[in-house]
């Protein structure tokens, strides 16, 4: 049998790591993982994709919240959760004051602290407020906004891992990804999400970019106090990125609609 290409073992890691779908795991190496973490953004799509027919669907049918709420549920659920495990564990590190190893050692721990709730309740609040606004909308607009928010999130991984960020641990998700994204890579995918932004704002197309624009650079700023705080880069900080991303890129598309 053929051994599998890189970029497809990376497609197939990608697909395992940022979704649910039933897809037998793969090779997985350094090579490979930073692979996965490039295309992270166009799984985002095909995601955003799926759970933009699921908004524009049940709004058909139910009232623009409920529809809103069960996307965002659905989207939960297509992840595992992780994302949001992710920013509820970072949050909990943050807001104890904590550094380095001792700020580790809170975010290995598998309960929930009243940071993490309040962040978990806060983007779930703010994300299914977003989809009900968006809900009605055009539907052109909302499924090019839902997926621009969902590529965006899966962006900031690829950010996270771009090069010269370093993991926070010897082991685990961050130490496996850290480092391995180029700057080209980097900037072609922004690219990439700002195309589908240009259509998430009816009449004014520099509305989306900006708002992904705006995302990253929240994302870079966190990304940097973490590295402070806790020297690098670890999966829950990736999660954290993802849900930060999104949730800003959905409020980004909404304002002054």
């Amino acid at each position: 049998m053929p051994t599998e290409s890189r970029l497809g073992a990376g497609l197939r890691l990608a697909v395992t790591t940022f979704t649910t779908a039933p897809v037998r795991p793969g090779r997985v190496d350094r090579a490979t993982a930073g692979t996965a973490m490039a295309v992270a953004p166009l799984v985002g799509a095909v995601l955003g994709v799926v759970l933009g027919g699921v908004l524009l669907g049940l709004s058909v049918v139910a009232p623009p919240l409920v529809a809103a709420v069960v996307t965002v549920g659905c989207g939960a659920l297509l992840t595992r959760g992780l994302h949001l495990d992710g920013l509820a564990d970072t949050v909990d590190a943050l807001g104890s004051y904590q550094q380095g190893p001792a700020a580790l050692e809170i975010m290995k721990k598998p309960d929930v602290g009243p940071f993490g709730v309040a962040a978990l309740v806060l983007v779930l609040l703010v994300q299914s407020a977003v989809l009900a606004d968006l809900a009605a909308r055009s539907w052109p607009a909302a499924l090019a906004a839902v997926v621009t928010a969902t590529a965006a999130g899966r962006l900031g991984v690829t950010v996270a891992c771009r090069h010269g960020v370093p993991a926070a641990r010897p082991e685990g998700l961050g130490a496996l990804v850290a480092g391995t994204v180029g700057p080209v890579t980097v900037a072609a995918g922004a690219v990439a999400v700002a195309l589908p932004a240009l259509a998430a704002v009816p009449g004014r197309p520099w509305q989306g970019p900006l708002a992904v624009a705006v995302a990253l650079t929240a994302v870079l700023a966190l990304l940097r106090h973490l590295v402070r705080r806790l020297g690098g880069i670890t999966g829950d900080v990736l999660g954290a990125s993802v849900e930060v991303a999104t949730t800003l890129v959905y409020l980004g598309v909404v304002l002054s609609g």
